[in-house]
């Protein structure tokens, strides 16, 4: 149906730049899926964790992992512990560039982003203390 006059087109108009102002894309719905869909990409994007053993711990076979950046140091920490069979009463330590040992609620992709080199997180892990 054809609008007939200016005051179809500028009430139009009007409802446009209303939707505008309050955040929502008008008639851009395919930049707001294209938006969430990169969000989505970022949320799931993958970090290389190389872990490496230090001091008395035992070594694993398999090194390189890839793991989702948003999960935290805690759920490196578990992993490591059920891979390497650490009894529950067994401390557990991991340090990044054999120098700080980050919070358990650090993420990886920040720990990535701040100091990853080469495409990897290196991490090391030891039952003793060793670094820091």
């Amino acid at each position: 149906m054809a609008d007939s006059g200016k005051g179809g087109n500028e009430e139009h108009e009007m409802t446009n730049r209303k939707m505008s102002e309050s955040g929502q894309p008008a008639n851009n719905q395919n930049n707001h899926v294209q938006k969430s869909e990169n969000s989505k990409k970022s949320l799931k994007k993958k970090v290389e964790v190389l872990l490496k053993a230090a001091g008395d711990a035992p070594i694993m076979v398999k090194k390189k992992w890839q793991v989702d950046g948003t999960k935290q140091v805690a759920y490196i920490i578990e992993f490591i512990r059920k891979y390497i069979k650490c009894e529950p009463h067994d401390s557990l330590f991991v340090y990044v560039g054999q120098c700080f040992a980050p919070t358990p609620d650090q993420t990886l992709q920040n720990l990535y982003d701040c100091f990853g080199a080469d495409g990897k997180l290196v991490l090391h892990y030891c039952k003793t203390q060793a670094w820091g």
